[in-house]
């Protein structure tokens, strides 16, 4: 598995989901996990779709996301239940691009998120084809290997330009490895080096990730309230590997 090592003084937590949240694109074998094989479909949709909309809306500030178009799951992928007005796009994400590897398959992740209209045109372009591809039965390295030939193609395309999603949800299911994620926001660039940020680096708030797969490299800002305004737990612990 391609499990990033971090080097940073931020929330330990957010440095283990952004290792996470790339991972399931590798090529190595899968490790243990309870999930081995594709659930039946059925198990990854929320049949209250009033439900799933309401999560979906809990990624942003309600000042965003109460304008925002909103993605719910069918059988087939991702559809839109409610036209938005402000340009962007609310969604609850599945195991297949939103969990760890042992959380490829695990039927009870639930990841809201929030992109931005830069987002929505590139980054959320990635995140739907990748979910039709999980819901069709792909396995991680099948994946990877769609992934890479669709970018070959030109199929999937480049991170836009001021390109970023809210992730401040507290409701939701990241997973067994990672049940709830810390509050956060992200910003998506093609092949970007890390570094230009600042990100990493001893005291510094912002961690990278950089996923060699999609080309695609993830900054991540933790923030210390959730989107309804609650404050979300922070740490300042040094974590090193």
């Amino acid at each position: 598995m391609r499990k990033k090592r971090l080097h940073a003084t931020t929330l330990p937590s957010v440095a283990l989901l952004l290792a996470f949240a790339t991972a399931h694109h590798a090529n190595a074998q899968v490790a243990p996990t309870p999930y081995p094989h594709m659930a039946p479909i059925n198990l990854y949709l929320m049949p209250d779709r009033s439900a799933e909309i309401a999560l979906a809306r809990t990624a942003a500030p309600a000042s965003i996301s109460r304008d925002a178009e909103i993605l719910v799951l069918t059988n087939h992928g991702f559809e839109t239940a409610i036209k938005g007005t402000n340009g962007f796009v609310c969604v609850v994400g599945r195991g297949w691009t939103s969990a760890a590897d042992p959380d490829y398959w695990n039927p009870k992740v639930r990841v809201p998120l929030c992109v931005n209209p830069a987002a929505a045109r590139s980054y959320l372009v990635h995140l739907t084809k990748e979910t039709e591809w999980g819901l069709a039965g792909r396995t991680p390295t099948q994946l990877t290997e769609a992934i890479t030939a669709a970018l070959a193609k030109r199929e999937l395309p480049p991170m836009e330009p001021g390109a970023m999603c809210y992730m401040m949800g507290k409701q939701g299911y990241g997973g067994d490895v990672q049940p709830h994620w810390p509050s956060h926001l992200m910003f998506f660039f093609t092949d970007t080096d890390p570094a230009t940020w600042g990100a990493n680096q001893p005291g510094s708030p912002i961690i990278a990730v950089a996923d060699p797969v999609e080309h695609l490299t993830q900054f991540v800002i933790p923030v210390q309230h959730y989107a309804d305004g609650t404050e979300a737990p922070t740490t300042t612990e040094h974590h090193h590997h």
